[in-house]
């Protein structure tokens, strides 16, 4: 419609001001017939065009009177994803927001977060594109960037340990040299490290895995150290 009301500004732009040129202008009558004539071709080629438009329009107001409604689209769409009213949807995007604070602030245990998370991308309503690209893109990026902290176990200590053997355990580092970490959590308790003593409950700290790599790097070495020659 905006574009008809502009061809009809013309128009009326092109015929005042070809009368006002004529009026300041003397103009002889075969002038003034040849220029009445042609501003009645450019009438009548703008009428042709306003036809033709007014006519695209009704075809368009058909067209959108022929659409199902927003309502029944939306009405099937849920149906498709299995819910059952506009509540589903509400209750599930509250589900997510939920989880995605927990995320962000990093609410261990992270096995947690990731079975919520899976939970939501078994859920139908995971496709809506509302939540899709949140659940399978974002959040599960943010769960794969989390880095939770290594978790301590606890050990009582018996007759016969020290700090070399219960390192050495494969229970816990299957690495002798990694004895340092069990000193060092345990400094409270440990004045010699060469002395320990039963009924000890010692804290047996998780390593990253950037530490793991570095102790199994000197354990390699160690068993690759050749025997001492007897002289």
């Amino acid at each position: 419609m905006k574009y008809v009301k502009f061809l009809l500004a013309i128009a009326l732009f092109v015929t005042f001001t070809s009368v006002s040129f004529a009026q300041k202008k003397e103009m002889t009558e075969e002038e003034w017939q040849a220029e009445i004539n042609r501003l009645t071709e450019k009438k009548a080629n703008l009428t042709t065009e306003l036809n033709k438009l007014q006519a695209e329009v009704n075809n368009l107001k058909k067209t959108y009177a022929s659409l199902p409604k927003v309502e029944n689209c939306q009405k099937k769409t849920l149906s498709l994803v299995g819910a059952n009213s506009q509540n589903d949807v509400d209750n599930f995007r509250a589900q997510l927001k939920e989880l995605m604070a927990k995320i962000e602030r990093k609410v261990s245990p992270k096995a947690d977060r990731a079975a919520e998370l899976e939970a939501l991308k078994s859920n139908k309503l995971a496709a809506l594109p509302e939540f899709y690209n949140q659940i399978f893109g974002v959040l599960q990026n943010k769960l794969d960037a989390w880095k939770e902290k290594p978790k301590e176990v606890l050990y009582t200590v018996v007759k016969g340990d020290y700090l070399w053997k219960i390192a050495k355990m494969k229970k816990f580092y299957n690495n002798p040299f990694v004895w340092t970490k069990i000193y060092n959590a345990n400094r409270d308790q440990i004045k010699d490290p060469d002395l320990i003593y039963p009924k000890q409950v010692f804290k047996i700290p998780k390593l990253t895995e950037e530490e793991k790599a570095q102790f199994d790097k000197i354990l390699r070495r160690f068993k690759a150290a050749p025997p001492k020659q007897s002289k």
